[in-house]
């Protein structure tokens, strides 16, 4: 058993960060139902491999494990099917933009009366509040609004977005915080409470150093141009014959070790690195000692030597070699599954170990509408009204 089983989710979310969520709580143990408008879905259903291959990561990666059912929210029947299934279940989820639960009759205030301990909770791209809250987003709008976009990259290039929807991620890891504390508290009380997360909230929060920097000092710490803006150690992409590593500092008690690694001996013991932290013009002129004696080798070599002289480094991977990495594959965060359609194919795990209560991992993302009737039906729904609902639209 999971260390949410028993707890009921209703997912009315759509694209990635309130289904990430919803999934999440799914593989801690929670029973999580999918709310999709009828014949179009959520939209990440749109988003496929490829013209010719209808399958979309965003719908297989966010929304395994979970039933779905179709219901319009703008129809009589809809909500009244909404209402009956909010009264037994104890989150709901949706990112809608601000506004228009109000306007369908479905915000926290109209279903807390129904169900006291709901766990409501609303993500959003610029938060409930304020001039730009009703404001339609999405994962880059977080980024470029939240300041991320204006940190990455190169001074002598454009701004540049992160390569995966990490602002939709960030929210994502926020709200099932929020939801968990929630959960916490009405155990406590009885009670249950909204929860509110915003993708911009989420990136503010996620680069909080570096915001800190920008309001102890007076200026954004800027770009990192192969660096990190705020360190002051050596943070370096190394190129090497066939690839690239990253190098996260070097500390003093190492540094003699890496010097040899290098095959340096006249640095030994040379005050300008073995430091914690040297100087900006020295860390300069270690970079240019760093790319000049690195791409003599593979990169297979120099993790050798380096993972032999104890030092802190990353070799830059591409999404193919993570999914095939041997310590990833142990960690369960790439697993193999079987899955009905596909036959056995790989997915991303659940990166949390839980030693009592394991997480599951979900592995068949479900067809639009697939359990609607097995949902109502549930939910004590009669099939003279069942069928009274699709004749009127209501899904």
């Amino acid at each position: 058993m999971g260390a949410l089983s028993g707890y009921r989710v209703l997912d009315l979310s759509i694209l990635v960060q309130g289904p990430q969520a919803a999934a999440m709580l799914h593989d801690l143990g929670a029973e999580v139902t999918k709310i999709e408008l009828p014949e179009v879905g959520d939209l990440g259903r749109w988003l496929t491999v490829a013209i010719d291959d209808d399958r979309s990561p965003y719908v297989e990666a966010n929304n395994r494990g979970k039933r779905s059912v179709t219901l319009d929210l703008r129809t009589v029947g809809g909500k009244r099917a909404l209402m009956r299934l909010v009264e037994t279940v104890d989150i709901l989820i949706h990112n809608f933009v601000p506004g228009t639960v109000e306007e369908w009759g479905i915000d926290y205030d109209a279903l807390k009366k129904i169900n006291p301990s709901l766990i409501y909770a609303a993500g959003s791209t610029f938060g409930p509040e304020g001039p730009n809250s009703q404001r339609e987003g999405a994962d880059m709008v977080g980024q470029a609004e939240g300041g991320i976009v204006s940190v990455t990259g190169h001074d002598d290039g454009h701004p540049t977005i992160v390569g995966a929807v990490i602002g939709d991620h960030f929210g994502a890891q926020n709200l099932i915080t929020g939801i968990l504390a929630a959960l916490v508290h009405r155990e406590r009380t009885g009670v249950g409470q909204r929860v509110d997360v915003s993708l911009v909230g989420s990136a503010i929060f996620a680069q909080s150093s570096e915001m800190t920097y920008t309001m102890l000092s007076g200026k954004s710490p800027g770009r990192p141009n192969n660096n990190h803006p705020i360190l002051r150690g050596l943070v370096h992409r190394c190129p090497t014959s066939d690839g690239y590593i990253y190098l996260l500092g070097i500390p003093e008690h190492l540094w003699n070790d890496f010097a040899l690694c290098l095959d340096r001996e006249d640095l030994v013991d040379d005050p300008r690195f073995a430091t914690l932290v040297p100087a900006l013009e020295d860390v300069e002129t270690l970079r240019a000692i760093i790319d000049d004696v690195f791409p003599s080798r593979t990169t297979e070599e120099w993790e050798q030597r380096l993972r032999s002289a104890g030092q802190r480094y990353g070799r830059v991977k591409t999404y193919e070699e993570v999914v095939s990495d041997d310590t990833n594959l142990a960690n369960g965060y790439i697993v193999q599954v079987e899955h009905p359609s596909y036959g056995s194919i790989s997915v991303v795990g659940n990166p949390i170990g839980m030693s009592e209560t394991p997480t599951r991992v979900g592995v068949v993302a479900p067809e639009l509408g697939e359990h609607t009737e097995e949902v109502l039906l549930e939910a004590g729904f009669s099939w003279e009204e069942i069928d009274q609902m699709r004749t009127d639209g209501a899904y």
